[in-house]
C-alpha cells in the first residue's frame, strides 16, 4: 500500500490539465508499445507515430515496441516502414492534407532511428533496460505512456511486467477495449490494474470520442442557442447512433467469438458516444467535469432488457477459421434503449452495428418532433419524408447536416426535404484535422482525460447490460451485405432507420445531400 501511495505522489508531478494549458510543451516521452506487431499497432499506432513525429505536434519520442514475436530492432523498423506505407496515407485523410504527401527517406529514417524492439519472452529486465537506454538518448525530463494494444486476457500480465520493471512511477498506460466482459470481471479488473497503477494515471481509450465530429457534438449542443433550448424530450422525438461496418473479423475470429458486437462496439464505443450526445452542461470543458456528466448518463440508463434487443449473425459466420460451428456470437446488434432522466425521459435510443453490412458509415441521428400540418393540403409534400433531422458522420470527413422541409420552386405550395451541411473540409483548418489516435495519444502525454473513460463509467454500463448478458435473445441470420435482420424494422416501428440514406451526402454539389 505504501509503494502504491507513493506511485501516485510521483505521479502528481506529471500535472494534469487542470493545471496546465494546452499550449505548454508536451515533454519528451518514450512510448512503450505492447503488441507492437499486431492489427491495431500495423494499421494505426505506427503509422500515427510517424505522422505525429513528421508534423511536429508530438514531442520528441522514442518507440519501444514488444511482442510475442521475436525480432531485431531491424525487423521492427521494417515491420513499422511497411505499416506505414500501406496504412499511413490511405486511412489517415487528415494527415495526407496536413503535408500532403508519403514520408520522404529522411524523415522516415529519422523516425526509423527511434524505435527498437524487445521481445515478451526476454523479461521485464530486457524491458526496462531498452526504456532506460531510450530515456538516455531523450534526456533529463521525459517521461513514459504504456500504450497495451493487446488482448484483455493479456493485459493483466502487461501490467506485472510494468510493476516488475519498474516502470509505473513517471508514466501513464492507455488501454484498448474491451474493459471486462460483465460487471464481476471490469469491477476485478479495475481492482487489480488499481493496485499498480492510480486510477489518474489510466486512460482507458475510445477512439470515436477522439474524431472531430464526436466532439463537434459539445460545441454545437452547448456554444449555440440555436440548438441549446431544444436539446430534450420537448422537441427530440428519438436518437439514433448507427455504426454499420462492412468489413468482417479481419482475422480476429479468436477475440470476436468471446466478446461478439454488444462487448466489443456497444457498451466501448455507441454508449459513450451517446453520453456526448445526452450529457447535461459540464461546469466547464475541462476533464473532471465531462467525466462526472458522462457517468450521470450511465447512471440514468434504464437496464437494458433482451426484449429491446436483436442479435444477429450473419450467413456463413461459423465457417470462418476460428468461430465455433454452433456459435452463439452476435457480430451484429441493435437496441432500444432509454435514459431515466429529467431531460430525455421517454425519448428512445436507437443503437445500430454489425459486421459485413451494406456499408461501413457511423452517424448520429437527431430526429426532431414534427410540426404539426393542418395548414398544409394532404398532397403538399409535408411530412412524406419524415421528421427533420440533425445528423453527425463520425467519419474523417467530419460533416454535420440540419435536413427540413422548404418549399419546392413554382406554382403552389410543394415541400421537399432539403439540408445545410457543414464539413471540416470545406473550411480554412481542414489541415489542422487529426485522426482519432493520433489527437488522443497527444491527449494522454498532456495527462488531458477528457476523451477517456473512467472505471466508474464503465462499471455502471456493466451493472446495466446484466439482463442482457444473463439471457441474450437467439440470434437471427441476415445476409452479408445487408441492413441486418429483419426484425430490426419492428424493434424501431413507427419510426424507421436512418441508414440507408435515401439521399447522399455533398461532394461538391449543393442538391446532393442526406
Amino acid at each position: 500500500m505504501d509503494t502504491y501511495r507513493a506511485q501516485s505522489i510521483n505521479y502528481a508531478a506529471l500535472g494534469s490539465r487542470e493545471d496546465r494549458n494546452e499550449s505548454e510543451p508536451i515533454p519528451p516521452h518514450v512510448i512503450v508499445l505492447f503488441g507492437a506487431t499486431g492489427d491495431l499497432a500495423r494499421r494505426k499506432l505506427l503509422p500515427g507515430f510517424a505522422h505525429l513525429a513528421a508534423s511536429n505536434l508530438a514531442p520528441p519520442i522514442r518507440v519501444v515496441g514488444s511482442s510475442l514475436e521475436e525480432m531485431s530492432d531491424e525487423d521492427f523498423r521494417a515491420f513499422a516502414k511497411a505499416a506505414a506505407a500501406e496504412y499511413g496515407h490511405l486511412e489517415a485523410v487528415a494527415f495526407e492534407r496536413r503535408i500532403r504527401e508519403p514520408l520522404v527517406s529522411e524523415e522516415w529514417e529519422e523516425f526509423a532511428a527511434n524505435l527498437s524492439y524487445v521481445p515478451s519472452s526476454a523479461g521485464p529486465e530486457s524491458l526496462a533496460a531498452a526504456v532506460a537506454a531510450a530515456e538516455n538518448q531523450l534526456g533529463e525530463g521525459c517521461h513514459r505512456l504504456h500504450y497495451l494494444s493487446v488482448p484483455p486476457a493479456a493485459a493483466l500480465d502487461v501490467i506485472n511486467m510494468l510493476r516488475e520493471a519498474e516502470l509505473v512511477e513517471q508514466s501513464r498506460v492507455i488501454m484498448e477495449k474491451p474493459f471486462g466482459t460483465d460487471l464481476e470481471s471490469a469491477v476485478e479488473l479495475n481492482a487489480q490494474v488499481h493496485q499498480t497503477f492510480d486510477e489518474s494515471q489510466i486512460f482507458r481509450i475510445d477512439h470515436f470520442l477522439g474524431k472531430e465530429a464526436a466532439q463537434n457534438i459539445l460545441a454545437l449542443r452547448f456554444a449555440n442557442g440555436l440548438f441549446e433550448p431544444i436539446w430534450n424530450r420537448n422537441f427530440i422525438d428519438h436518437v439514433q447512433i448507427d455504426i454499420p461496418e462492412s468489413l468482417g473479423l479481419d482475422r480476429r475470429a479468436n477475440f470476436y467469438e468471446s466478446t461478439g458486437a454488444y462487448k466489443d462496439m456497444v457498451v466501448t464505443h455507441l454508449f459513450q458516444v451517446m453520453a456526448f450526445v445526452a450529457m447535461e452542461p459540464p461546469t466547464e470543458l475541462e476533464p473532471t467535469s465531462i467525466s462526472e456528466e458522462k457517468n450521470k448518463v450511465f447512471r440514468a440508463l434504464l437496464p437494458v432488457l433482451p426484449s429491446d434487443v436483436v442479435r444477429g449473425q450473419y450467413e456463413d459466420y461459423r465457417q470462418e477459421e476460428g468461430v465455433a460451428r454452433d456459435s452463439d456470437t452476435e457480430t451484429f446488434i441493435a437496441m432500444r434503449c432509454e435514459l431515466d432522466n429529467w431531460r430525455w425521459a421517454g425519448v428512445p435510443f436507437y443503437l445500430r452495428t454489425g459486421k459485413r453490412m451494406a456499408e461501413g458509415m457511423r452517424i448520429i441521428s437527431i430526429a426532431f418532433k414534427e410540426a404539426p400540418r393542418t395548414m398544409f393540403s394532404a398532397d403538399s409534400g409535408v411530412g412524406s419524408a419524415g421528421p427533420d433531422h440533425l445528423t453527425f458522420d463520425l467519419a474523417d470527413e467530419h460533416r454535420v447536416a440540419l435536413s427540413y422541409y422548404g418549399k419546392r420552386p413554382g406554382s403552389g405550395m410543394k415541400l421537399d426535404k432539403v439540408s445545410m451541411e457543414f464539413s471540416t473540409g470545406e473550411t480554412d483548418y481542414a489541415a489542422d484535422v487529426l485522426e482519432a489516435y493520433e489527437r488522443l495519444i497527444l491527449d494522454a502525454m498532456r495527462g488531458d482525460r477528457t476523451l477517456f473513460t473512467s472505471a466508474d463509467g464503465i462499471e455502471s454500463l456493466w451493472e446495466r447490460s446484466t439482463q442482457l448478458l444473463e439471457a441474450p435473445p437467439p440470434v437471427q441470420p441476415y445476409a452479408p451485405g445487408s441492413w441486418g435482420p429483419n426484425a430490426i424494422h419492428q424493434l424501431i416501428a413507427p419510426n424507421a432507420w436512418r441508414l440507408p440514406f435515401e439521399r447522399r451526402w455533398r461532394k461538391g454539389n449543393p442538391s446532393e445531400s442526406s
